[in-house]
C-alpha cells in the first residue's frame, strides 16, 4: 500500500510544486511507482510535467466529487513509473462545492483508496491556503512534508499550519504525522539562509531533512519545458539535492518523528 505524503505550506512560492514534481521524479528514478495528485487550482504540477490541463475535460475536481474514478483521470509523464492526477480550472470552485457535503474532509482520501495499492508513493501537491481543499489533502495523507523557503517571511504562519495539523490529528485523523520540513531556495552565501535554518529547528527540532534544496536557476527553468529537473538537467545542483531528498524519504521511517507542541 502506498505511502501518501501531503506537501503543504499555506505560504505561496516556497517550492511545494517544485518539490512534488522533483521528489516524485526521483522516487520514480529510484524504482518506485509514484502518483502525484495536483490539488492546486493553478495546476502547476500538471503543466510542470507536460500535461496540458486546459485541454482536459476531467481532473481531480471531478474525482473528489465522485463523478469519475481517480484511476480514470491519471495521465502519464516522461518518467515511466511516474503518473499525475491533473488539476483543471474547475478545481478553483471546489471549496464552495465541499461546504455542504457530508464527510467533506474525507473526499480526497476516499478517492485515493481505490488506487492506493497501485503505487509505492502518492504525493499530494496542496494549494497555498488552509481551506477545505488543503484540509482534504491533510486528511488524505499519512505523512506531511513541509517545504520552507530560506527567508524570514516564510516562517510567518508556520505556527498556524502546525496548529492546523495538530487539530487534524486530534479531531479527524490521529494517524497523520509530520514526515519533516525541507529547506528550499537556500543560498549558502548569505547569513540569512543560515539564520532561517537555525530558527526552523525551533519548530522542527528532530525532523528537518538533511537534504537542503539550493536556489538554482535550472530548477526554475525546468517547469517551462514540462520536465522534471531529472530530465531537464540531471547534473545540476538542484537535481542532486532532490535526488538526495528522495533517497532520504525512502529511508526515513515515520515512527519516532513527532511535531513539537507550539
Amino acid at each position: 500500500m502506498a505511502r501518501v505524503i501531503s506537501i503543504v505550506n499555506q505560504k505561496g512560492g516556497v517550492g511545494k510544486t517544485t518539490t512534488a514534481i522533483n521528489v516524485g521524479a526521483y522516487l520514480a528514478e529510484l524504482g518506485k511507482f509514484v502518483l502525484i495528485v495536483d490539488l492546486d487550482p493553478q495546476a502547476n504540477a500538471s503543466s510542470g510535467l507536460g500535461v496540458d490541463h486546459r485541454s482536459l475535460e476531467q481532473g481531480v475536481y471531478e474525482a473528489i466529487l465522485g463523478n469519475v474514478s481517480l484511476k480514470d483521470i491519471v495521465q502519464p509523464t516522461s518518467h515511466e513509473s511516474l503518473k499525475i492526477a491533473p488539476a483543471t480550472t474547475a478545481l478553483a470552485g471546489l471549496n464552495i462545492e465541499l461546504v455542504n457535503l457530508e464527510r467533506r474532509e474525507y473526499k480526497l482520501r476516499e478517492a485515493i483508496l481505490e488506487i492506493r495499492n497501485d503505487y509505492d508513493f502518492i504525493l499530494i501537491d496542496c494549494p497555498p491556503t488552509l481551506g477545505l481543499i488543503t484540509l482534504n489533502g491533510l486528511v488524505a495523507g499519512d505523512e506531511i512534508l513541509i517545504p520552507v523557503q530560506a527567508e524570514y517571511y516564510a516562517l510567518e504562519g508556520l505556527g498556524q499550519l502546525l496548529e492546523t495539523v495538530q487539530l487534524v490529528k486530534e479531531r479527524i485523523r490521529p494517524e497523520v504525522d509530520i514526515l519533516g520540513a525541507v529547506i528550499t531556495m537556500y543560498d549558502g552565501r548569505t547569513k540569512l539562509s543560515d539564520d532561517v535554518l537555525h530558527e526552523l529547528y525551533k519548530y522542527f527540532p528532530n525532523n528537518i531533512f538533511r537534504s537542503v534544496i539550493p536556489r538554482n536557476v535550472r530548477l526554475a527553468e525546468a517547469p517551462s519545458f514540462g520536465r522534471s529537473i531529472a530530465h531537464f538537467d540531471g547534473g545540476s545542483k538542484g537535481a542532486k539535492a532532490y535526488e538526495r531528498l528522495a533517497m532520504e524519504i525512502i529511508e526515513r521511517e515515520i515512527d519516532g518523528y513527532r511535531i513539537r507542541s507550539i
